[in-house]
Order: structure tokens, then C-alpha cells, then sequence
């Protein structure tokens, strides 16, 4: 049982590194070779899909989910920061049309947060 953990969290460091290293080179080749680098970030999500592992925060938000291109602002993607409704940015890629939104405020739960200690005295 044991030994079948230490084995998941190998193939899962070896993963992340794969991931890494295919963005790097993703980042390195994008200007030459635009087809290239998006063989490369599919390929890392591929990797990540089959360990099981998210993709950092960086690598998400830095391509496109629906055609895997790496974004270059102003060049293939448009970004725009929108106040409707909760103030929050969209990255539009420019090679498939896809809008993908980051918000920028964290929701708030509406006063339905538990406090765990408020029933407890205090010792």
C-alpha cells in the first residue's frame, strides 16, 4: 500500500517536470514556430489529464483551453478588463474566437459561513 503511494507521487513529480519543461520550450519556440508550441502545451495537458494533476495557475491562464496556443498579448489574444456585474478580465483568443474570464474579486459567501469555535467557551 505503501509502496503503491510513494509510486503515484513519483509519477506525479515526474508529471510536473514533463509539464514544465514543455512549457518552457512552448515559450522559447512560439515566435518561429506557432504549430510547434501548441503540439507542446497539448502534449503537457495530455500529460497532466493522465497524472491527474492540475496545471498551475500560470500555465492555465496563459493559453487558450479550446485551441492549446499560448498567448501572446496583443498579438493572438485581446484583453479587456469588464465592471458588469462583478469587475473581472477577458482574454478573447484571437485564432479561435474562445473568451475565457478571470474574475478579479473573490466571491463572497452571503453570511452562511460557519464559524467552527462559536459554540465552544473559551478554556
Amino acid at each position: 500500500m505503501v509502496e503503491s503511494m510513494n509510486q503515484q507521487s513519483n509519477v506525479k513529480q515526474i508529471a510536473r517536470q514533463r509539464i514544465v519543461i514543455l512549457f518552457e520550450l512552448a515559450k522559447k519556440i512560439r515566435k518561429e514556430e506557432p504549430k510547434l508550441a501548441t503540439q507542446y502545451v497539448t502534449s503537457a495537458r495530455r500529460i497532466a489529464m493522465a497524472a491527474r494533476i492540475r496545471l498551475p495557475l500560470e500555465f492555465r491562464r496563459g493559453t487558450c483551453k479550446n485551441c492549446n496556443t499560448l498567448f501572446v498579448h496583443g498579438v493572438n489574444c485581446r484583453v479587456r478588463v469588464k465592471q458588469k456585474r462583478e469587475p473581472h478580465v477577458v482574454i478573447t483568443c484571437l485564432n479561435c474566437g474562445n473568451q475565457t474570464r478571470i474574475m478579479l474579486k473573490k466571491k463572497e459567501n452571503n453570511g452562511f459561513e460557519q464559524d467552527n469555535n462559536q459554540n465552544e467557551t473559551p478554556r
